[in-house]
């Protein structure tokens, strides 16, 4: 269940949602030139059981949805993992001494939720809202849920590239695993998207988000190859690393909670583009 914290931070982002066009409006700025608008998106699944001698189940989904107008660009996604796997688990045993026996059990389960309002300034800038719900079963924080204000800023666009960024100030409401209550703290935000297109059918895209606290920051970098093999459907290898800079003492009182510091990632998924 998301906390009802983070529920009143998303609330807040629809609000400063909202709130935007008349703050941007009064700019003077006109509409962004960019020619095509409406609502576009890509749903991605994969997914991997054995059963018999190995018993393992893994399955990863995302969603992307995105709507452009000559003002505005929305974008929301979400993404989720969850794995099952053979285990061994140290029990007591006779006279107290551990028996490690073999145990079918959940390994990873975690799931991101996000979204974003962009008004667009001119062709290269814009002013962007978002926020970002991370829930992690196995990770050194329960959940994270960041609000964050940015300027983005275009470097580089032609028909075959792809360069932005996004800075800014934010909030991040977390909770480390192990504990019973949430934490506040300032942050500043930062993310780096780059996309190039290889061949016809093939493109490369790298995604790298960056949330610095004084308690911690967590940086998420994400490449992934596409080839296209139709107007809908394509094939997408991807590879994400994920990092925090510290740990708690109190994750070593917590047998489900991360104690590593660098998670990563690699998926094989089918892409359905509409």
């Amino acid at each position: 269940m998301i906390p009802r914290t983070s529920l009143r931070i998303f609330a807040a982002t629809l609000l400063l949602a909202t709130a935007l066009p008349a703050l941007a409006d009064n700019t003077g700025a006109g509409p962004s030139p960019a020619g095509h608008g409406g609502w576009s998106g890509s749903g991605q699944l994969g997914l991997a059981a054995t059963t018999g001698n190995t018993r393992s189940q893994s399955l990863n989904a995302a969603l992307d949805l995105k709507f452009t107008s000559d003002s505005w660009i929305y974008h929301f996604e979400g993404s989720a993992l969850r794995n099952r796997g053979t285990v061994e688990v140290g029990i007591p045993g006779p006279g107290g001494a551990t028996v490690n026996v073999a145990q079918y059990r959940v390994t990873a389960n975690r799931y991101t939720l996000g979204g974003s309002a962009g008004r667009i300034l001119d062709p290269y800038n814009r002013l962007v809202s978002t926020m970002r719900y991370d829930h992690d079963n196995f990770s050194s924080y329960r959940y994270q849920a960041a609000l964050a204000v940015s300027w983005g800023h275009v470097m580089l666009k032609d028909p075959g590239t792809d360069l932005d960024f996004e800075l800014g100030p934010g909030v991040k409401r977390y909770r480390i695993a192990g504990e019973t209550v949430s934490h506040t703290a300032a942050i500043a935000r930062g993310a780096l998207n780059y996309s190039q297109q290889l061949t016809a059918n093939t493109r490369i895209e790298n995604h790298l988000l960056v949330e610095a606290a004084s308690f911690d920051t967590f940086a998420e970098n994400t490449t992934s190859l596409v080839v296209q093999m139709n107007k809908r459907l394509a094939l997408k290898v991807g590879y994400q690393i994920r990092h925090n800079t510290r740990l708690n003492n109190v994750l070593l009182l917590n047998p489900n909670a991360g104690t590593a510091k660098t998670d990563t990632l690699l998926t094989t998924n089918l892409v359905y583009n509409f």
